[in-house]
């Protein structure tokens, strides 16, 4: 049995998508009945991310991205529609209905979950073993507590080649469970299978919700393999969109979330007393992590380890930090190599003074390029200038850029002004690359049109922009179906599949007498459908004027049709009345 329609409508109407928003998106600045914020889809530092609470809808004008409740929990915790819908029907005190077909995939999810937990159990316990000595030991050499085992779930999955294979048999999970929450892999011989994690202290990968999503295995053979080990993506994880440790991290009073290299270091830096580390679950941060951080906190201090490696892969991260708009600093851990040394080396209060001092993202990356750079030659001076001028022309604040650029000169021998100079010299270059690129932009109005989805490009664009017209006066007013009705037009007018398709979806709910707005339309339509129909939505539309505006719709669209078929003589008898009853002034376009 499908989720009856009438359960996702009683569900939408008792969710406010502003509050719901709300819980992942800082909304500060209203404008009407719209509240803007950072997308949490993409990295931005001007908010483009609205939300609209009387039409119950979302939609960003940076990427496109737009739909209703049940759309944005989709995209924002990446699961799928009838997770998504259980998720908000639990936020709202309901029941989802058993439903056949999507059960089924609901519960390979749920099964993996519970592997997943049943695994990081069995991990755990195999640490009290004999063939946990190897791990205890380590745990022991790197200071690592008994509660901080406790507290992150830490296990240890022996040197054997089936060891959590043949445990989860005997608690009743299949071989086929275990390849899809990719804690096996099928062997050479027929129905045979080995665990994918062997020789590794095990970390659980935990999500926001508490759920063990995956693992993370760091090696016990001092040079053998990977450093660490992912579970590879599956229906319950995802390696770019979570973090190590933010369950942990995102009850922290500290006003600010540490980011570290590896798991060992949110461990340690939590047993420290720092309790708002995480990690990326990878050598690189993504743009997805950097959004997720956002979401949680308006201050991140990065704390990557002080080598090479580490200098280039806090560059990169903030790079990405940046685009977030949250307050961003470096912590240098000098020659200690990463934080986990520095705290045995030197201890907790140490490490907070070195937080207290850490340096702006501005300050870290000037200091990486005087690194760099030769100051005592003049090629020297002449390249750090350069690479300098540069990366301050990126800084919009013209105060802090003034800051800034006084250092660069004091450091270089120059003076304040050829700095600035050089840095507005830059600006006007980049503003000028901008500019043409916004001209170029601008000289394509079709391509502004088409929708950002391939699958639901337009064939007729002029045709098409009608075709939304029509969609938007019957969606605000819906009666105005009957004018359709009375007018003889048909889905089958339409040039765009996707367009009739909710036009069809409309023809239903008002024929069964059920309630028409955008949020629940939304809940009918794919991802990438949801934000078109907010981008069309978003297209303003009087409507005291929904008649003539329809009518003049059809007449474009029928108009666009003739060009391209032989018409009949319907049709032209059709447009003739069309003209007929439209007044001249109307069709003019004026009151």
């Amino acid at each position: 049995m499908a989720i009856p329609d009438s359960f996702i409508d009683e569900l939408i109407s008792r969710t406010d998508i502003t509050e719901l928003v709300s819980g992942y998106v800082r909304l500060t600045k209203k404008s009407g009945t719209n509240m803007f914020g950072l997308c949490p889809f993409h990295s931005e530092k001007t908010p483009s991310f609205t939300v609209n609470s009387e039409k119950q809808i979302y939609h960003c004008f940076g990427c496109g991205k737009g739909g209703g409740a049940i759309g944005f929990i989709r995209d924002v915790e990446n699961l799928q529609f009838r997770d998504a819908v259980e998720f908000l029907a639990k936020r709202a005190g309901m029941t989802v209905p058993e439903e056949e077909g999507q059960a089924e995939i609901s519960n390979r999810r749920r099964r993996i979950l519970d592997l997943n937990k049943d695994s990081a159990r069995h991990f755990h316990s195999m640490l009290s073993t004999s063939l946990g000595e190897t791990a205890r030991n380590y745990l022991a050499t790197r200071g690592i507590s008994k509660a901080s085992v406790t507290r992150f779930g830490i296990g240890v999955a022996p040197d054997q080649w089936s060891t959590l294979h043949d445990a989860m048999l005997k608690k009743g999970y299949t071989k086929q469970e275990l390849f899809d929450a990719g804690l096996c892999r099928k062997g050479k011989k027929e129905d045979g299978a080995y665990d994918f994690f062997r020789n590794r202290l095990m970390f659980p990968i935990i999500d926001v919700r508490g759920n063990v999503i995956g693992f993370s295995g760091r090696r016990l053979d001092a040079e053998k393999d990977y450093k660490y080990l992912n579970s590879p993506d599956t229906p319950a994880f995802t390696k770019s969109r979570n973090l190590f440790g933010l369950n942990l991290a995102k009850k922290s009073k500290a006003g600010k979330l540490l980011l570290v290299e590896g798991n060992i270091d949110v461990v340690m830096l939590h047993q420290a007393g720092f309790d708002c580390a995480v990690a990326p679950l990878g050598t690189a941060l993504t743009s997805e992590q950097t959004r997720l951080l956002a979401q949680y906190t308006d201050n991140i201090v990065v704390v990557f380890d002080s080598d090479e490696m580490g200098q280039k892969a806090t560059l990169r991260a903030l790079s990405l930090l940046e685009k977030t708009g949250k307050n961003v600093k470096v912590v240098n851990l000098g020659a200690s190599g990463d934080p986990d040394d520095f705290i045995r080396k030197h201890g907790a209060d140490a490490f907070e003074i070195l937080l207290e001092r850490s340096d702006s993202n501005v300050e870290y990356k000037l200091l990486t390029i005087l690194n760099t750079s030769d100051i005592n030659t003049d090629e020297g001076r002449l390249s750090y200038l350069t690479s300098a001028t540069n990366m301050l022309s990126e800084i919009k604040s013209e105060p802090e850029r003034e800051i800034y650029g006084a250092k660069v000169a004091k450091v270089a021998g120059v003076s304040a002004e050829a700095v600035k100079n050089e840095v507005e010299k830059k600006i006007r270059i980049k503003k000028g690359r901008e500019k043409k690129e916004f001209e170029k932009e601008t000289m394509r109005p079709r391509a502004k049109i088409q929708p950002t989805s391939r699958e639901l490009r337009y064939t007729n664009e002029l045709s098409a922009v009608a075709e939304e017209g029509v969609l938007r006066c019957i969606i605000l007013d819906p009666p105005l179906l009957k004018t359709v009705t009375k007018l003889g037009f048909s889905k089958e007018e339409f040039t765009s599949p996707f367009l009739a398709k909710i036009y069809t979806t409309l023809e239903k709910r008002i024929t069964e007498d059920r309630e028409i707005n955008e949020a629940l339309l939304m809940t009918e339509l794919e991802s990438d459908e949801t934000s078109q129909l907010a981008r069309i939505m978003e297209k303003p539309e009087p409507i005291s004027e929904g008649d003539r505006s329809l009518r003049q719709y059809i007449e474009r669209i029928r108009a666009e049709a003739l060009k391209t078929q032989e018409p009949t003589e319907d049709l032209l008898l059709e447009i003739k009345r069309m003209k007929e009853t439209t007044k001249p002034e109307e069709q003019n376009g004026k009151k």
